[in-house]
Parts: structure tokens; sequence; C-alpha cells
């Protein structure tokens, strides 16, 4: 199911288009400011925003820019009054994908979301999210709590892996298979503890990535 994120503090609107949007098979979650939406998209990616420009907490700009900033590739369309064109036009250079004037047809609305979301493609493939944490895979970024952390390769590889099976238990055979082994760097097993500890302390002990007693590792959404 397609996931849409609206943030708007028009609560009839939002109202509005949550119901024909739900109708039409996506799962939306709205919030009325931009700070609760920005603390929602660190903990999980939709698939496209829907941002109103004009919110209580600021523009709908600030959101995109800082939404750019971290995921290149996330499809995201202004709505707006017709008052806010221009300021909507020149937000676009903040990497907006496209925008629509209040009020506007249902049908509209979805026809866009539906043609940016085809362009855009599968955008879960390219990023990952598990609690506070998320891979760009294209950038081969890795962000906590939406800021960069600089990893290794064998710490990138290693939460690659974990992302790619999230809730399911990996091996500390198969970790060490795939990530040294593989490229022929044959290591011990404490190879392996040292990169996780490592990990985890740059990752800022996350509760979302857990340790399976004489096991493996697993990620594991919170709550």
């Amino acid at each position: 199911m397609t996931e849409v994120y609206y943030v708007e503090d028009d609560e009839n609107i939002a109202d509005i288009v949550k119901e024909y949007l739900d109708q039409k098979g996506y799962s939306v979650s709205v919030f009325p400011a931009i700070a609760e939406a920005k603390d929602a998209l660190v903990n999980h990616m939709p698939d496209i925003v829907l941002v109103d420009w004009n919110m209580p907490d600021g523009k709908g700009d600030s959101l995109c820019r800082w939404v750019r900033r971290k995921w290149d590739r996330l499809p995201v369309i202004f709505l707006t009054v017709r008052n806010d064109t221009c300021d909507i036009v020149s937000g676009f250079n903040n990497g907006a994908d496209d925008y629509i004037v209040k009020p506007f047809e249902l049908e509209v609305l979805h026809s866009r979301m539906t043609a940016l979301l085809r362009r855009a493609g599968n955008v879960s493939e390219q990023y990952l999210s598990c609690g506070s944490i998320s891979i760009d895979k294209g950038r081969m970024m890795v962000l906590c709590q939406g800021e960069e952390i600089c990893v290794s390769r064998a710490e990138y590889q290693l939460l690659l892996l974990l992302m790619e099976h999230k809730g399911k238990t990996v091996t500390r055979e198969r970790l060490l298979e795939q990530i040294w082994d593989h490229n022929g760097n044959f290591v011990n097993d404490n190879t392996l503890t040292v990169t996780m500890k490592r990990l985890r302390e740059k990752l800022h002990q996350p509760l979302c990535l857990k340790t399976i007693r004489s096991f493996g590792y697993r990620m594991e959404d919170e709550g």
C-alpha cells in the first residue's frame, strides 16, 4: 500500500483529502505541523509527501529543503492558495516536484500523485529505515535521527544486510560470510563483534538493533 504523509493544518481539508485517498487505496497520515512531520520522517519513510505551503510553524519550503538534504528522491507536492503561487514557483529551487493550487479537484491531485510516483519509481527500494536509522542506498549514506553518520565499508555492509532483512534474525555465520568471506577477507568471529560495537556507538545505541544471544542480530521497529 502506498504511504502518504500529508502536512496540513486545516482539519476540514485534511479530512476530505485523507478520506478520498483512503478510498483510492492509499495509507494517509496527517500532520498539523512541520515539526511533527519531521519527527515522523526521521522514523519512517513514506512513498510521497503532500505539503501545505502555509503552516503554523513555518513555510512548506523549509520542510522541503530539509527533506532534500536527506532524501533526494522522495516525491514532494506543494498545496497552496493562489496568492502564494509565485512563492511556490520559486520554491521549486528547494526541490519540490509539483504544486497544486487550492481549491483543487481531488481527481487532479490523484492524477498528479500517480504520475509523480510513476516517475520516482519505488522509493522504498532506495531508502531503508528502522527506528531513527535510515540508509540511502543510491548514495551509500547512513542517517541517524536525520543526521548523516560516517561509517566504514564493513559497518555499512553490516547495517545494510540487517536492514534488508528487517524483522528477521541474521546469523553471525551469514554476516561473516557475506561481508568478509565473500570478498576474500577471511576473519575471525571477533571482527564481527568489534564492527557491531563500533556501529552501535556511532548510531547512539539504537534500541531497534537487537542482539540475539549466541545466534546473530536483528533489526526490528520499536514499539
